[in-house]
């Protein structure tokens, strides 16, 4: 589960990393007249999706009349089909130097991994694949809770190769660098990372901040939900539909492929799926999508996955076949089983 700019910034806070004064989070332009601001501040759209700085979706702004009418602008615009509706309100702070600073899990060995690059504030993917040597990686093999501090010196150390920093704002880096792995341990995340850390003549701060917490491990984390004011999961790039909502509150696993307000087109045909299982239900997707485009000029289009799961009450399925049948954008239903681990009957 992705959490917003604002409240992964709030975790940061909470561990120690400077982030900068945020002024507040707004829902419409004129919510900016309410708020005690010292300008110059930065507008940044709060979407689960990267890209928002390419998409027009941050801006900087001097005064109060410039803010209104860049708000204006920013809650009629989409992020990769995602509208913005809510805005956070920040200080901008001034730099010299920026860097890269991440920590996720190797996919390959199953290692913590700590990222540090000097290309700060740019796609860090792009700079991994266009400029690959300007990507410091470390393994932590030992799953240490928290980072050791030779660790955190020698990426510290790499980065200052290029930023010609002092030693004093180089072992502020190194804190930062520890700080932020630390958080990745003990709010059990899939990343944590800062992308760019700004150097000011104070010390580094973090500029905008990204965290994807661990779905499996969120009964640990109620204290931070609760302190965050998060209720209910979300997906890693946008919020629940109502559907997802629906199921959520029936227990049982479903995620709708087309956003909510999808306009129906009279031409196609939108397939409802009831599997038996998950992996029936990715098949599914699949096969009602290749026989569509096969045959069909792509006019078949699945609506969602569902998973049942191993023998299922015919109440959970009765709620299953419900919400599909309530969703006006279905034309039709389709379920899959395997008849060894659920009874046909129930269906």
């Amino acid at each position: 589960m992705r959490l917003y700019e604002y409240e992964a910034k709030k975790v940061f806070d909470t561990v120690g990393i400077p982030v900068p004064k945020q002024y507040g989070i707004i829902n419409s332009a004129s919510e900016i007249e309410k708020l005690e601001i010292k300008f110059p501040v930065m507008l940044k759209s709060m979407v689960l999706v990267g890209g928002r700085g390419k998409a027009g979706g941050i801006k900087k702004v001097s005064g109060k009349g410039e803010a209104k009418s860049v708000l204006e602008k920013l809650f009629k615009t989409k992020i990769r089909g995602y509208p913005v509706e809510a805005v956070l309100v920040e200080e901008a702070v001034k730099s010299s130097s920026a860097c890269y600073v991440g920590v996720t899990m190797d996919p390959v060995t199953y290692n913590n991994v700590v990222i540090v690059s000097s290309s700060g504030g740019v796609d860090i993917e792009k700079v991994a694949k266009e400029k690959p040597e300007a990507i410091f990686k470390k393994e932590i093999k030992e799953n240490n809770l928290l980072l050791p501090g030779s660790a955190a010196n020698e990426l510290s150390s790499l980065l200052n190769k290029d930023l010609k920093l002092d030693s004093v704002m180089e072992k502020k880096l190194a804190d930062i660098i520890s700080k932020l792995y630390n958080a990745y341990q003990g709010f059990d995340l899939k990343i944590c990372e800062i992308n760019p850390l700004i150097i000011t003549p104070e010390g580094p701060v973090a500029a905008d901040a990204k965290i994807v917490l661990d779905d499996n491990a969120l009964f640990r984390q109620n204290e931070l939900l609760k302190t965050l004011c998060i209720s209910e999961k979300r997906h890693d790039v946008a919020e629940p539909t109502k559907n997802e909502k629906i199921a959520q509150s029936s227990n049982f696993p479903y995620v709708d492929l087309l956003p909510e307000k999808t306009v129906k087109e009279k031409d196609k045909l939108y397939v409802g799926l009831v599997p038996g299982g998950a992996g029936y239900g990715i098949f599914s997707i699949d096969e009602v999508s290749n026989i569509g485009k096969r045959y069909f000029g792509g006019r078949v289009v699945p609506v969602n996955f569902m998973d049942s799961g191993g023998g299922p009450s015919q109440e959970r399925v009765s709620k299953m076949f419900h919400l599909l049948m309530d969703y006006p954008l279905v034309d039709i239903i389709i379920t899959s089983r395997f008849g060894g681990i659920s009874s046909c009957d129930i269906f």
